[in-house]
């Protein structure tokens, strides 16, 4: 059977880990540069391209050190592939720059706008709470926009019962995920444009019209049946994307455990010695005591 998600694309994806992770120097200035590459990449190639990326982006790479500045450029790089897929769709969508209290994209569509924040996670993280989500936080930064939307990897969203779903009905916050970011962008693409974008705002109209649940099959049986029963061309575009979700679940699991076995067999061939400095170097502690040692008397007794 044919893939949907080809060897090409896993290669482009490996081009990308790697690319983020040697990208050095100021981070605005890097985010700007992953999003105009990313940008004249896809000009270049087309709606094939973003959707490879879409169907790839879930997971941030297990060779990614926690809270390093590649994997901040990361979540930059799933912010922007957000913003380009509401582009592809005929909306106009932007990356917001700024740190603090404001969500990461937003979107504006004819009738409508809202604002967007794309997650990601290492396959090896276990646990996953309600705040890792997002969710009342994407309300609060609507600042007035009527929707908001949270895109995650489908197979890290609660499949059962969990609090992000009453949450979003809630608060009126669409989780979304990739693989149904990426049937819009195709629906966009073989069907029209002014076709997905009615289907968006109808997928914001679903939410808060639910009845409130922490029921995992609730909230997708209504987002599910919102996109089946807006056109029959769904159907087949369903098909497919359920397919490349499943694939890119082992592909996923294919590279994380790939660089996880290269890192084992890294550490047991080093020397007494070099395991040492390499547990210290893990440990942060040079790090630590070079914070510890600028400690010094901030002067605040001595005001009188």
């Amino acid at each position: 059977m044919t893939k949907i998600i080809s060897k090409e694309a896993v290669k482009r994806r490996n081009k990308w880990v790697k690319k983020i992770d040697t990208i050095k120097g100021n981070f605005a200035e890097s985010a700007e540069l992953i999003e105009n590459e990313l940008g004249e990449e896809l000009n270049k190639y087309g709606s094939q391209i973003l959707l490879d990326h879409l169907r790839l982006c879930g997971n941030i790479p297990e060779s990614y050190h926690h809270d390093s500045s590649e994997e901040k450029l990361y979540s930059k790089y799933t912010d922007s592939l957000l913003a380009f897929s509401y582009k592809s769709i005929g909306l106009k969508s932007l990356v917001i720059q700024e740190r603090a209290d404001v969500a990461d994209v937003e979107g504006f569509g004819k009738k409508f706008s809202f604002v967007a924040d794309a997650k990601a996670f290492r396959l090896s993280r276990t646990a996953k709470n309600q705040k890792d989500f997002k969710v009342e936080a994407m309300d609060r930064w609507k600042h007035g926009k009527p929707h908001a939307m949270v895109v995650c990897p489908i197979y890290q969203l609660p499949s059962r019962n969990s609090q992000i779903y009453l949450q979003s009905i809630n608060r009126n916050v669409c989780v979304f995920t990739y693989s149904h970011l990426a049937l819009l962008v195709r629906y966009a693409e073989e069907v029209s444009k002014s076709k997905a974008e009615s289907l968006l705002l109808e997928i914001f109209k679903t939410i808060p019209a639910m009845n409130p649940s922490k029921s995992a099959v609730d909230y997708w049986l209504g987002v599910n049946k919102t996109m089946l029963n807006h056109s029959k061309s769904i159907s087949k575009l369903w098909q497919d994307e359920k397919l490349a979700a499943t694939e890119s679940i082992e592909i996923a699991k294919k590279e994380a455990l790939k660089y996880l076995a290269s890192q084992r067999e890294k550490i047991m061939r080093m020397s007494h010695e070099e395991a040492l400095k390499e547990l210290v170097r893990a440990s942060k502690i040079d790090n630590k005591i070079q914070i510890i040692e600028k400690i010094s008397d901030n002067g605040l007794f001595a005001v009188k």
